[in-house]
């Protein structure tokens, strides 16, 4: 046999039924007390318990009051409210600030896929928490944030060739974090950082990076060995070009000065006469000169 589901009336009335009963019995208890004080405290716990108009708003939230179905426009701050019982309620929004590590398959503008892990941190802005409830509710992050971030990281990654993206992760963040605080912060969600921690490209995709690297060092080195090789070289030039010019001058200066010959002569002369002369030889120095 099936099991008869109650109603929420007929759950309020059979809460009502209990609790008139628990106060009938209790009150029951008082009366042979005679305490009156004792009666005024016993109602006011009956009352707060059966009515509940109080509201505590925690630290790092916002109460947004919804009265017979209509949101208030006013946030609440942390403490303690008052609302009418069976009428107002009082929700709770978290503004605290929330730090999310999410990943996302992207592609780049040479077609390599890529998938991108970052960190998000965000908080709903504390005075849109009435909008932001009466908008969308609570689900904020899966139905507004979580949306808005893979769209905008995909569309940012895919203006960026594959190895562009790794040499400046920090320009491609900081591009990313801007457009987040513009579109977010249009829907009530204020965006504090935003952190690319790691990418990662296919195997293959990899290695070619890293061959490439090689080769750019190894033509790098060589390039260098080279512009040393035609350096030195263009020295060695520069030193024969000078010592030719030295020889013309020096050549031209002993064709028209004899006095030079004869004293260059005497530079390379060790100081020692010749033991003998051949024929009519006589040396080329006057030494009787005057």
């Amino acid at each position: 046999m099936k099991k008869h589901k109650k109603t929420n009336q007929e759950k309020i009335l059979d809460y009502m039924e209990y609790t008139r009963g628990e106060i009938v019995g209790m009150m029951s208890k008082l009366r042979v007390l005679g305490s009156a004080t004792t009666i005024v405290v016993f109602l006011l716990i009956v009352f707060l318990l059966m009515f509940n108009p109080i509201a505590i708003v925690g630290v790092g939230e916002r109460g947004v009051k919804v009265t017979l179905g209509k949101t208030s426009p006013e946030s609440y701050g942390e403490g303690v409210h008052f609302v009418t019982p069976f009428i107002s309620h009082m929700h709770k929004m978290d503004v605290k600030t929330v730090k999310s590590n999410i990943s996302t398959m992207a592609q780049s503008k040479d077609i390599q896929q890529a998938k991108i892990v970052y960190v998000v941190n965000y908080n709903l802005m504390p005075d849109y928490a009435p909008k932001m409830y009466r908008e969308v509710g609570k689900d904020y992050l899966n139905v507004i944030i979580s949306p808005t971030v893979e769209g905008i990281v995909k569309d940012v990654i895919g203006k960026w060739n594959a190895q562009d993206i790794v040499a400046n992760r920090e320009k491609v963040a900081s591009e990313i974090l801007s457009k987040l605080r513009e579109d977010l912060g249009a829907k009530y969600i204020n965006v504090s950082d935003f952190q690319i921690t790691e990418i990662q490209y296919s195997n293959a995709f990899e290695q070619a990076i890293e061959n490439k690297v090689t080769a750019e060092q190894d033509a790098l080195k060589a390039k260098n060995v080279t512009i040393q090789v035609q350096e030195e070289a263009r020295q060695k030039v520069i030193a024969a070009e000078a010592e030719a010019r030295s020889m013309a001058i020096r050549a031209q200066a002993l064709s028209q000065n004899k006095a030079l010959v004869e004293y260059e002569a005497v530079k390379k002369w060790d100081g020692k006469l010749p033991e003998y002369m051949l024929g009519n030889s006589v040396p080329f120095i006057n030494l009787n000169k005057k």
